[in-house]
């Protein structure tokens, strides 16, 4: 079986499998009793960590975000609001005793007189300042001082423990950048960023099938393939099926969609119509490792209108079916914390096969017995790149859609032809504030490859130009604020030292990148 065939055959077999899944969904909805709340006195503190009621997560797993800009972007406060704002849950908000915050009386409204019928509403606002000088290493010369806005709104309705409605609307807002909103991250004016239905089967307490369709976030694992985009002013969305299964110590996910573009206007986001994502993604527990787990994937992905960094334009540009195996092993064996990931890429790119692959790691070591408990960490990863600008094979790793801050909030290029070894320490001043510093260096994985932006798409600097690897590195200082439950203000600086292989594909200014936001989450 050639290249090609099998490729192909892959990716239709994987659709297959996720259509007959499907229709077990054809069973009625058991009946079952709501979930019981949760006991803790606390949790009207930290009901934002609570699993959510019916619907599970699925595959969705918590990481340690190690890597820069990850206190900044999540926070670390407790209490404190999911990433996934659709995992939170307010049932226990039916006891009017346990409404402690200010916002409480939304959370849980019921809807006519069963407790289990309920509405809860929420929204994030976030003004960012931001300020390059030399953005793009020079590409946009001189300084640039721009403020982009954020304001998401949801509602969460629960009919029962088997039907359930998620809607979220956005409008991202930029003034100020020179050349005007980069497409799809800046600006939206106003459009419908979630909006999913949840219909789930019972098996026993704790097991649940679940199928969700509809507009939707997803984020799997560490984000390094797929994730919701938090680093950027708009996050990203996929209208996708997906079926969730929960059974035992398995979480398993099966899934289509299409990731949705996001046009500037109202009401006019449409899915990418070049681009699709599938795929299987499995979770469990590892015994055999200390607080150890594992992920287990598939996923494949399709973009018509694919662009590389090859000698010809007949060859750069072409048809792109990828298809990932991966595995991830992950836990908090505190002080440790650890997660390193293998991936393996193949399909096909035009007339040529496609071979890639990528391993990464993140570790850190919590000091917590010292002053200002102070966290050391490190973050190595490779990706592979192109070896023959000239062939039609392509080995240039594809990160597909990942986290928006790979590198540090600054965003100046992603995980492509790629190795990075980047330390990180933080110190605690309290339980509110957070200082992070940490520095990036960054090389090519070949040099018969360029470099490539935070998504992808084309090289935003060709490779056959420079045999120079080193890319350059990139320090940075966060401060986190976390004031209350409800307030996060981030301030960040980062710079970077552009090495040779800019300087000899100019421009190959050195950047500078400040970051003020105030974010208000209820």
């Amino acid at each position: 079986m050639n290249e090609k065939s099998w490729s192909e055959r892959v990716a239709h077999l994987s659709r297959l499998a996720i259509g007959c899944l499907s229709l077990t969904l054809n069973a009625p909805l058991s009946a079952q009793t709501p979930p019981t709340e949760p006991s803790d006195s606390t949790a009207a503190a930290t009901s934002a960590a609570t699993a959510a009621p019916g619907p599970t997560p699925g595959a969705v797993t918590p990481a340690p975000r190690l890597g820069p800009g990850s206190e900044a972007v999540t926070g670390s406060g407790v209490p404190t609001y999911k990433l996934l704002r659709y995992d939170e849950d307010y049932s226990y908000l039916k006891d009017p005793d346990r409404r402690t915050d200010f916002w409480d009386p939304i959370k849980y409204i019921p809807i006519g007189d069963r407790e289990d019928w309920y509405v809860s509403f929420g929204a994030q606002l976030r003004p960012w300042f931001q300020f390059y000088n030399n953005f793009d290493f020079g590409t946009t010369p001189g300084p640039n001082a721009f403020l982009t806005q954020r304001y998401l709104f949801h509602g969460d309705f629960h009919f029962g423990p088997n039907i359930r409605f998620f809607g979220q609307l956005v409008s991202g807002l930029e003034n100020g950048r020179i050349g005007g909103p980069l497409p799809d991250i800046d600006e939206n004016v106003f459009d419908a960023h979630q909006a999913f239905l949840d219909l789930v089967q019972h098996f026993g307490e704790n097991d649940t099938l679940t199928w969700r369709l509809g507009r939707q976030e997803m984020l799997y694992g560490s984000g390094r393939l797929i994730d919701v985009r938090e680093g950027v002013n708009l996050r990203r969305s996929f209208d996708a099926a997906r079926l969730l299964f929960r059974l035992g110590d398995w979480s398993v996910d099966g899934f289509w969609s299409k990731p949705v573009l996001n046009r500037p206007g109202v009401f006019d986001d449409i899915p990418y119509p070049n681009l699709s994502l599938w795929g299987v993604y499995a979770v469990r527990p590892l015994a055999w490792l200390p607080d150890g787990h594992t992920d287990l994937y598939y996923l494949g992905y399709e973009n018509t209108h694919a662009t590389f960094d090859k000698a010809t334009p007949e060859l750069s540009t072409g048809y792109e079916l990828r298809n990932s195996l991966g595995t991830r092993m992950w836990g908090h064996p505190m002080p440790w914390e650890y997660d390193v990931e293998a991936i393996w890429q193949f399909g096909r790119f035009g007339r040529g096969s496609i071979e890639a692959g990528a391993i990464a790691s993140a570790t850190r070591y919590n000091f917590d017995e010292l002053p200002l408990r102070p966290r050391v960490g490190l973050v190595a990863d490779i990706t592979s790149g192109d070896r023959n600008p000239r062939s039609p094979n392509l080995q240039t790793f594809n990160p597909m859609f990942p986290t928006g801050a790979y590198l540090n909030l600054a965003n100046p290029i992603g995980p492509a032809n790629f190795i990075q070894l980047h330390p990180t320490t933080d110190v605690r001043f309290g339980d509110k504030v957070t200082l992070l510093a940490e520095w990036a260096f960054v090389w090519r994985e070949s040099v018969d490859d360029g470099i490539y932006g935070p998504f992808v798409g084309p090289p935003i600097r060709t490779g056959q130009l420079s045999r120079n690897p080193f890319v350059g590195s990139s320090p940075s200082v966060t401060l986190t604020w976390n004031a209350t439950r409800h307030i996060t203000i981030l301030a960040s600086y980062v710079h970077f030292f552009a090495g040779p292989f800019l300087k000899e594909t100019p421009p190959g200014k050195d950047m500078d990148y400040v970051a003020f936001w105030v974010d208000y989450t209820f």
